[in-house]
């Protein structure tokens, strides 16, 4: 048994998806999803520029369409998921995985969620520019009093994603993350996020309506496996919770901490992306997981499931 994490939107660089095309299977799958897009992401995957790619409407697509083709390698090697659950946007690959989107759904999906959220970034219904910092040394209840301590009326701050034990990322205005910054003496390291705005705070407010628009539409279907919201961190086959978590996560929190803790304890994990940055988060809480990204990984799974 394997649990399924699916990673976000965070891990994106020039050149993902080069392993994944040495595989039939993979590349095949790419090829579909760049078919389905209204512009095809491969070439941006392997060329750049950085820049572009990093955006949030590139940046979604590239790493759910690496997400989808290292799921079709592990169908090819016959493992099937157990539980699944994925980072930010990475949770609409597991909902593909737990049979409750289709792929052309989940791709559709994914390329509306990215074109909203890159349009509340440019500040399009929103009055304030927004930002995301990584706060590092500190547990999530000290990050949690700075940033009610450095939030102002039409200014929040709140925490965004609680990542692993020590590693919380705090999203909203600009001057509110100044202000934490200054009060955050106690704090290890605190590391600005190349991101275009406050994702997971209330600063997305404006791409909600459209967004629980497109996914009240979107066909769902029961999952064939458990999948832990980013929401709740808390596992459910119930398909009217899921659609609820899909909309209340973009400006929701990723309780990825506790994301983890309920994967791990169903089966250890298996990052399935061209990423490892959930497999060091996981071992960050104490949590098992091997990412697909490491070429020792499939070996590794196969000898494990042979003994």
């Amino acid at each position: 048994m394997l649990g399924y994490l699916f990673p976000g939107q965070g891990t994106v660089r020039v050149g993902m998806g080069a392993w994944l095309r040495r595989r039939p299977v993979a590349r095949d799958r790419l090829d579909e999803i760049d078919a389905m897009l209204s512009r095809p992401i491969s070439p941006l995957c392997a060329r750049g520029p950085l820049d572009r790619l990093v955006s949030t409407e590139h940046a979604q697509v590239a790493v759910t369409a690496c997400n989808l083709a290292a799921l079709a390698v592990l169908t090819e090697e016959g493992y099937e998921p157990a539980i699944v659950a994925g980072h930010s946007v990475g949770e609409l690959t597991a909902l593909h995985a737990a049979g409750v989107l289709t792929l052309a759904a989940t791709v559709r999906l994914v390329e509306t969620r990215s074109r909203l959220m890159a349009a509340a970034g440019r500040g399009e219904g929103q009055a304030v520019r927004g930002g995301m910092r990584a706060v590092m040394g500190l547990p999530v209840e000290r990050v949690e009093e700075l940033a009610e301590a450095a939030a102002a009326p039409g200014e929040p701050a709140v925490v965004a994603l609680e990542n692993a034990p020590g590693h919380v990322v705090v999203s909203g205005a600009l001057p509110a993350l100044d202000r934490l910054e200054r009060l955050a003496a106690d704090a290890t390291k605190i590391v600005p996020l190349k991101v275009g705005d406050a994702y997971h705070s209330p600063l997305m407010a404006a791409a909600v309506p459209a967004w629980a628009a497109a996914v009240a539409v979107a066909e769902m279907r029961e999952p064939r496996v458990p999948v832990v919201p980013n929401v709740s961190g808390e596992p459910t086959t119930d398909p009217g919770t899921l659609r609820r978590a899909l909309v209340a996560q973009l400006t929701g929190r990723v309780r990825w901490t506790r994301t983890v803790g309920a994967v791990d304890a169903v089966a250890p994990g298996v990052e399935v992306g061209d990423s490892k940055v959930l497999a060091g988060l996981s071992r960050r809480a104490g949590a098992r997981c091997l990412s697909l990204a490491d070429p020792a990984t499939l070996r590794r799974l196969a000898r494990e499931v042979a003994a």
